[in-house]
């Protein structure tokens, strides 16, 4: 009896599309459901925060939550398109100046990244205060070691392209940035991988804060890290590790796609 090899099961690939216009619905469905999962997860305070993906067809441009408008109540017929001179160019809502500020001179200056992603999510903003980058602690703050920069300064809320600009300087090739005084700035290839990078380094700066307060942590080292980082850290397991949290977030709360 002739007994088959094992088959090694094929992991998910990220989607293509016949058009700008199918892109575009792809990209508004995964922001409105980032959305929906950081108010879940309770990174939506009041009226600050806000994540973007950049349009795939008029690519200085891109979608953003409505000013004002909760989290946990956007659809994708809801986002707006913003130009980078600030103009709402598609939609009825208007934007956060701060979100205009801060996105547009990241997209301007990272055309590698779709979506970025910044909320004053509680843990965040405690680390950010201490003004240090995170530590390889454990295997999950690995994807962020050596990949993210420190905005080492606050001046008030980011009204000015030119403070955008400076953001934009810290964060640099990285995936992360800590704002000093203000809290996380995540970036991606993907909508996916932006709100990945955002839930997980705020739950490893919550990690940090917890083992500091117990005590001295062990750090990993170097090589470890560096080899960790290869192995959780790539876009693909950005884009990857947010698939469970969409389709959860889709059957839960399926009014987000329209």
């Amino acid at each position: 009896m002739h007994i088959p090899s094992r088959v090694r099961p094929i992991l998910p690939q990220q989607p293509s599309f016949a058009s700008p216009i199918e892109e575009r619905v792809h990209r508004k469905q995964r922001l409105a459901a980032a959305l929906r999962l950081f108010s879940k997860y309770g990174f939506d305070d009041g009226v600050a925060g806000h994540i973007t993906a950049r349009d795939p067809e008029y690519l200085d441009s891109f979608w953003v939550n409505p000013f004002g408008m909760h989290f946990g109540m956007i659809r994708a017929s809801d986002l707006i398109r913003v130009n980078h001179q600030g103009e709402v160019v598609e939609g009825n809502h208007p934007v956060n100046e701060a979100a205009f500020a801060i996105h547009s001179r990241i997209h301007a200056s990272r055309p590698d990244i779709v979506a970025a992603a910044h909320t004053h999510s509680i843990y965040g903003k405690s680390w950010s205060s201490l003004g240090r980058l995170l530590e390889p602690l454990s295997q999950d703050a690995c994807a962020f070691y050596q990949d993210h920069g420190l905005f080492d300064d606050y001046t008030g809320v980011v009204l000015q392209a030119e403070e955008g600009d400076r953001i934009a300087a810290a964060l640099g090739n990285n995936k992360a940035a800590i704002l000093r005084n203000h809290g996380l700035l995540t970036v991606g290839k993907t909508v996916d991988e932006a709100a990945w990078w955002f839930i997980s380094m705020e739950r490893n700066c919550q990690a940090q804060l917890l083992a500091e307060a117990a005590g001295k942590p062990q750090l990993i080292n170097h090589d470890s890290a560096t080899l960790a980082r290869h192995q959780v850290g790539s876009p693909y397991m950005g884009w990857f590790s947010f698939q469970p949290l969409y389709e959860l977030i889709v059957r839960q709360q399926p009014d987000l796609l329209t």
